[in-house]
């Protein structure tokens, strides 16, 4: 008798397991369709790539560069978009010296998404705290970034002289041309058909806005919930891998981050899935940091991929851009997670912006509007 309770307790256990990862999957699926609507959306309220190279028209300078680049990721909600607009602007005449500012500007307004996702767990303190520290922990790496090689751009050309060397050696006249290897894309487009036709009712470009809302509706119930299933099934082995993944150390995350990104050509979609991890307390700031650098070496591949679409004179030009954007990546890790006082920049501003923000949540929400819309329309408004 006692034997068939055993195994009814644990065949039901298993039952149990199947179905917490059934909702995990679902779960995930969620945010992933919500994050692809929250970019749908801001992308048919500000015209998408159209919108983008029109922001772009402004960029008289590198500094208003590196703003509009900063500006147009986050209307366009995809720095993937923003440097594959980028490499066809460079295709058709747009100087390499103001590219250069418009890639890094791309890098700060794409890490917006992971704010939007750590406001999922805004209603508890502490997971709040720990979702929003390492959302923020991208911005203050990216800032840093720009603020040391933006300079030496500016006054050395480092990373256009050594774009330019790379891409001379590798552009042939043949068509390299790899614009259909996304397959995140395709994944997602059902649910985001279903979100697209409900906000349809709304007319012209409001039924935008209607996406970003039900898209970030749909994060708050997609991380509300994710949470409390990955507390139930990372356990044992499952827990055991991923930490072995993403906290077994710098070199282990910083591939994971780049392979993961590489796959679904979205560092915004590969960051954002982790900061549930963080607000339930799984994976620490400090072992989440190396993931994201990763992100942002593989979040390269677009350009990339875009620049090989393009032949004839202008090819070297455009993969010259799309060079750069992998340079400064990958340099940025390698000097910032490379000496030990720069490395601990970002994880000290984050914590403290998360510790400030965790007190005062309106001041946490006018950092995100503030530094990827206010602050950059403001100056978009100056050029006018």
């Amino acid at each position: 008798m006692g034997l068939i309770i055993m195994k009814n307790e644990n065949h039901n256990t298993t039952l149990n397991q199947y179905f917490n990862w059934a909702a995990v999957v679902f779960l995930v699926y969620c945010m992933l369709v919500a994050v692809s609507s929250v970019s749908s959306g801001f992308k048919l309220f500000s015209g998408g790539a159209a919108g983008a190279a029109e922001i772009f028209q402004f960029a008289s300078n590198p500094l208003v560069a590196l703003i509009l680049g900063t500006l147009a990721t986050a209307l366009v909600q995809s720095s993937s978009t923003v440097t594959a607009v980028t490499v066809g602007l460079v295709a058709g005449g747009l100087p390499i010296s103001i590219a250069i500012p418009l890639i890094m500007g791309a890098n700060i307004g794409t890490t917006i998404t992971n704010s939007i996702v750590s406001i999922g767990h805004v209603r508890n303190s502490d997971d709040f705290k720990r979702a929003f520290s390492a959302a923020t922990v991208h911005d203050f790496f990216n800032l840093i970034a720009v603020l040391i090689f933006l300079p030496l751009e500016l006054m050395f050309g480092l990373l256009e002289k050594m774009a330019g060397a790379t891409s001379h050696l590798l552009v042939g006249s043949a068509d390299m041309s790899l614009k259909g290897f996304n397959f995140m894309k395709p994944l997602t487009k059902p649910g985001v058909n279903v979100v697209s036709d409900i906000a349809s009712v709304i007319p012209g470009k409001f039924a935008g806005i209607a996406m970003v809302i039900i898209g970030v509706t749909l994060i708050l119930f997609s991380v509300t919930f994710l949470g409390k299933v990955l507390r139930k099934v990372l356990v044992g082995k499952a827990k055991a891998v991923l930490h072995s993944a993403l906290g077994k150390g710098p070199v282990a995350g910083i591939t994971s981050g780049a392979l993961m990104t590489v796959m679904v050509q979205s560092s915004s979609t590969t960051t954002s899935l982790m900061i549930p991890l963080a607000g339930s307390g799984m994976f620490t700031t400090r072992q989440i940091y190396p993931f994201t650098l990763g992100a942002n070496i593989g979040t390269t591949i677009t350009a990339l991929l875009a620049a090989t679409a393009i032949s004839g004179e202008m090819a070297e030009a455009a993969l010259t851009i799309a060079l750069v954007h992998f340079l400064f990546n990958l340099l940025a890790v390698i000097v910032i997670y490379g000496i030990p006082f720069l490395r601990e920049l970002p994880l000290k501003g984050a914590e403290k912006l998360a510790e400030v923000g965790t007190k005062n949540k309106f001041l946490a929400f006018g950092y995100v509007i503030g530094t990827f819309f206010i602050l950059p329309g403001l100056i978009l408004v100056g050029v006018r």
